[in-house]
């Protein structure tokens, strides 16, 4: 099912996720409201949109309680984007990603409570999962945190909880798996694996891997994002409301064999490309060593089914990209 004629907001909407599902929103017919600060965000992601009669933008933090308060009067579904992620920063700073991601989540929560809104999506995070060996990962068996990225995304999900049981709210939340894909930042320090990589073999600058580089990944590319969050705001399925869901492929990469793939992939493009070699680097603190999740309890309860494997997603996001560069 496609969300459509309803009033949505969209936190953290000119993020590399959030803005991607705005432009759908738009395109399907519903009203949507963008609400961001740019710490993160860009306005060069929304620019195409704005000025869109059913698009309206907030500049906000949801760290202010009166803008939740105002962002969510007359909304039918909350999309919640809005968090500051990277692992390697919160280590960096805990307090800044624990005000973002925590305080800020239940600001939401509490405005979405007031203002009665219907149905609420919230991005939960793979990193929950933490020191669990168990592969794949099974929604209802988790570890013990390993940043304080992981810490507020999981408190994301036991406020989520709560207020489902005790104000009778629908909340569902998604554990994303590493997505990538078009507008995604690959510029600065927290810039996410597959876009920092691209950057810099078109720049034939050596790519740096923390570690040895047999660390695994469920690369999932944000096509898979979009629909996993329009089928948890429609659902009319009572088993699938009040539930954490894994939002990936479902597929094991191995991090050398994946950027290998990029470096031939690109190499079509400039043939020079080839000759880049990877270095390797010391592992990072915080980081989790395999991951691959099972997308059962998605495909049973909410109907999910990728769109996009990680062959399918990586040509498309390599297109998107070197279109990008080129222009930028």
């Amino acid at each position: 099912m496609i969300l459509k004629n309803k009033s949505v907001l969209v936190t953290g909407g000119a993020g590399f996720i959030g803005s991607n599902i705005c432009e759908v929103l738009i395109e399907q017919n519903n009203k949507v409201r963008c609400l961001d600060n740019f710490i993160t965000g860009k306005k060069e992601n929304i620019s195409h949109i704005q000025g869109h009669p059913n698009f309206e933008l907030i500049e906000g933090d949801i760290r202010d309680e009166e803008c939740c308060n105002a962002s969510t009067k007359n909304i039918d579904v909350i999309l919640h984007q809005a968090a500051l992620g990277s692992v390697p920063r919160s280590i960096e700073d805990p307090i800044k990603t624990n005000e973002i991601n925590i305080n800020g989540f239940l600001n939401i929560l509490n405005a979405a409570k007031k203002n009665r809104v219907k149905r609420i999506v919230y991005a939960a995070s793979s990193s929950t999962y933490g020191d669990s060996k168990t592969l794949p990962k099974v929604e209802d068996k988790i570890g013990l945190p390993l940043s304080p990225y992981a810490v507020t995304k999981y408190v994301n999900e036991l406020y989520a909880h709560v207020f489902s049981n005790i104000y009778d709210m629908e909340i569902i939340g998604l554990r994303y798996f590493n997505v990538f894909g078009r507008k995604q930042d690959p510029n600065g320090a927290y810039a996410a694996a597959i876009p920092k990589f691209i950057k810099a073999f078109k720049e034939y600058q050596s790519p740096v891997v923390h570690g040895d580089g047999s660390q695994t990944r469920d690369f999932t590319y944000i096509d898979n994002v979009i629909q996993a969050n329009q089928l948890a705001a429609t659902t009319t399925n009572p088993k699938a409301i009040n539930q954490v869901y894994n939002v990936a492929c479902g597929e094991q990469s191995v991090l050398i064999e994946l950027i290998n793939k990029l470096k031939d992939l690109l190499s079509n493009f400039d043939s020079k490309i080839k000759d880049v070699e990877i270095i390797f680097g010391p592992s990072r603190v915080g980081d989790v060593k395999h991951s691959l999740a099972s997308i059962e309890k998605a495909k049973k309860l909410l109907n999910y089914n990728p769109s996009h494997s990680v062959k399918s997603g990586l040509d498309a996001a390599i297109d998107w990209y070197w279109e990008y560069f080129k222009s930028n």
